[in-house]
Order: structure tokens, then C-alpha cells, then sequence
């Protein structure tokens, strides 16, 4: 028996009529494209993606199931998700359940069996959008009268937009935890570092790396205050990948720059460096349609290798991509800062370095849950970072 009707409608009146995929009902929020060609578990569970309708590009989802292993936290984070071919069955010896029992088991509202090259190419021309996915009892009214397309549009209009959003906090940890060194060969028996991670939308592989590399994680809930963070003597301080516009993220740009202040060595991914950027004086703006996937080609300026790298971002910092400036907060305070980084595809501002503190960040995901690998080496120049700032303090030492 096939799937009941269901109905994507984007803000702009364009709507695409399928089946739906996974639970049925309702769902409203920023409808965005993630051009990986696997990986969407950890999608799913990428709390970066919270208030969001993902749409994949490959056109054939779910053949390897789901499986416990590859969460990236405890549950699915996307507002609804949209996809061309769901698989019939899963096929993989790592697979615990199929992908439409999942999304139906934690309530997620998808719709399958649409043209998505075509709803792509609409988001590419038109921006990203609101949209709403409806089915079964969302469909209907109150008094059981089937909807009409303006009715479902009114919906969609109703819902918040991204710009503004502050959303760090609905994702973060309700409390801290620790996440220890992993042990082996190349793992000391004591942390090489401690670290505290500002849960702005972590995913659980970031901590991971940083474990693998000898690190005790201290992740904290994106409401820490200074005196919190400074009470767990961190070595280096992370701020983390999330939801939201860092234009609203006035507690997080105000506790970096403290960090700052006290130049403890800092690394930032994602929607941390898009922190770093307001926190040093710089703009951000939001992108026409972001950069979501595991295959988008970035230059270290520092090596000028270009690595293919994971992302999901649809804010930007507005710095200058040429040459040394001085960060433009209160009158030049925290010195040099030179763009360390950039997209190759479209010139975005993809990493940040401090030239006179010990401070780096990068827009992209270098832990690579879902992802090449390219990227790992900036958690070993982080690592790197703190061991030279504590190498200028012969009487600090991590702790």
C-alpha cells in the first residue's frame, strides 16, 4: 500500500505534491539543501540543522538504514526532511532499523516521491525559504475540511524566519559532562590539555577528536558564564557548531571575548567562527542558500592546499579576504587577524586567524561526521596551539 498524499509548500507560493515519509502531520521551518551524496544520519542529528526542512540532493536515501553508532546526538534535529526515492529496505550489516521507522518513531514529518533537482534549483534561484511539509491529519482542518493551498501558504507565513534567531540555547546540554582521553598508543595516560567545548550545537564526534588526540573535554551548556568556564581551568577553550543568526548571539560573543582577554588559546568551527568574527568587530550576513554538504572545496591559505570539506552553514563573516587587518573592535584590541581560509566555490569567508592572540577558526566541519577527512589536522593545530601558549608561561602547564 502506498504512502498518504502529502504536500510541500515553500513561502513563495511553489508547492510540490508527493508522499509522505516517515510520520505524517505538520511541520514549518527554513527549508534548506544538503548536496551530500551520504551521511544522512548524522545530518538528521546535526543539531546545526534545528528549525529546518533538509531537502538531499542524491536522490536515493535511507539503503543503509540506521544504525546506534553514528548519532551525532540523541535524537533528530531536523524540522522535516524531503527526499526523492526512500529505500524499500535497508541493506547493511550495520543497520538496527530502516529510516522511515526512525523519522516515525521521533514524530519527523517528511515527504518523498518529488522532483528535488527541481526544488533545488528553485532554492538556488529564489534563496532559502520558509516551507512547511503536510500530510495525513495535517492536511485537514478542524472541522475535517481538506485544506487549500492558501490555507497551507498561511501557515508557512506565520512561521518565525532564521534572521534573528537565537537558538544555541534549545539545542545546547541541559548540563556539563565530561568526555575523557581516549587510551592507547598514542594516547598519554594523562591529558595532554584540558579543554572546555561551549555547547552551541556540538556534535558528538568533535569531543571524540579531540580525545583521540590526548584532550579532557569539558562540554558546557551555551549559558556558562565567564566564572563557570574559568573554574574548570581550561587549557584552551572550543566553541562549537550550531543553530541560529550570530547576529542574536550577544551572551556567546560577549564570553569569547573574555576568553579573548585573558588569551587562552581558542578554536571555533562553524557558527564558533562566525563568534570569533563578531567578537573581533566583523560583520555577518546571511547567505542566499548556504553551503550544506560533505563536498565543498576550501583553500588553507597558510599550505594553499585545498581540502574538500563537510559543511552546514547559511550565516557568513564579513571580513576582508586579502591581506592582514586589524580586527576592528574597540579600536583595535585584539590586534591583527588575517582570513586563514576561504570557499573556493563562491569566495565565503571559511576560516579566521589571530595574528596577536592564540585564536583560530574555521566555517566548515573538520571532525567529518559525515565528511572526507581533510580537515583533521586543525584539532592537532589546536592542540598544537595550547602547548605553544603554555610553552611562553613557564609557570603555567595544562592541567
Amino acid at each position: 500500500m502506498s504512502a498518504p498524499e502529502a504536500v510541500l509548500v515553500l513561502e513563495d507560493g511553489r508547492t510540490f505534491t508527493g508522499r509522505a515519509f516517515g510520520a505524517t502531520g505538520a511541520t514549518v521551518g527554513e527549508i534548506v539543501f544538503n548536496t551530500g551524496m551520504t551521511g544522512y544520519q548524522e545530518t538528521l542529528t546535526d543539531p546545526s540543522y534545528h528549525r529546518q526542512i533538509v531537502v538531499m540532493t542524491a536522490p536515493h536515501i535511507g539503503n543503509t538504514g540506521v544504525n546506534d553508532e553514528d548519532p551525532e546526538s540523541a535524537r533528530i534535529w531536523v524540522a522535516g526532511f524531503v527526499v526523492r526515492d526512500p529505500a524499500v529496505r535497508p541493506s547493511s550489516w550495520r543497520a538496527r532499523r530502516g529510516l522511515t521507522e526512525e523519522l516515525e518513531a521521533q514524530g519527523v514529518v517528511g515527504i518523498s516521491e518529488i522532483d528535488t533537482r527541481a526544488l533545488t534549483r528553485h532554492l538556488r534561484e529564489r534563496g532559502v525559504m520558509r516551507a512547511g511539509i503536510f500530510s495525513g491529519a495535517g492536511l485537514v482542518d478542524e472541522s475535517g475540511r481538506r485544506r487549500t493551498d492558501q490555507d497551507l501558504l498561511d501557515v508557512v507565513v506565520a512561521a518565525p524566519p532564521m534572521a534573528g534567531a537565537d537558538l544555541a540555547r534549545e539545542v545546547s546540554a541541559a548540563r556539563p559532562y565530561t568526555v575523557e582521553p581516549l587510551r592507547g598508543p598514542a594516547s598519554p595516560a594523562e591529558p595532554v590539555a584540558t579543554v572546555v567545548a561551549v555547547d552551541l550545537g556540538i556534535k558528538s564526534m568533535t569531543p571524540h577528536r579531540l580525545a583521540e588526540r590526548g584532550v579532557r573535554t569539558h562540554v558546557v551548556p551555551a549559558t556558562v558564564t565567564v566564572e563557570e568556564l574559568l573554574a574548570l581551568e581550561p587549557d584552551g577553550v572550543f566553541f562549537s557548531n550550531g543553530p541560529g543568526d550570530p547576529a542574536a548571539a550577544v551572551h556567546e560573543v560577549e564570553l569569547l571575548r573574555e576568553v579573548l582577554d585573558r588569551r587562552i588559546p581558542f578554536f571555533g568551527i562553524c557558527y564558533g567562527n562566525q563568534i570569533l568574527g563578531r567578537a573581533l568587530g566583523f560583520g555577518t550576513y546571511k547567505l542566499a542558500y548556504g553551503h550544506r554538504g560533505v563536498n565543498q572545496p576550501v583553500m588553507d591559505r597558510r599550505t594553499r592546499r585545498v581540502e574538500i570539506t563537510a559543511h552546514n552553514h547559511g550565516f557568513a563573516v564579513d571580513a576582508p579576504t586579502e591581506g592582514d587587518v586589524v580586527a576592528p573592535y574597540d579600536g583595535g584590541r585584539y590586534g591583527r587577524v588575517r582570513v586563514s581560509h576561504v570557499s573556493l566555490n563562491d569566495g565565503v569567508v571559511e576560516g579566521i586567524e589571530c595574528l596577536d592572540l592564540p585564536a583560530f577558526s574555521v566555517q566548515y566541519h573538520p571532525e567529518a561526521a559525515a565528511g572526507p577527512h581533510d580537515a583533521g589536522y586543525l584539532f592537532d593545530r589546536f592542540v598544537e596551539l595550547i602547548t605553544t601558549a603554555h610553552a611562553k608561561e613557564p609557570d603555567a602547564a595544562p592541567h
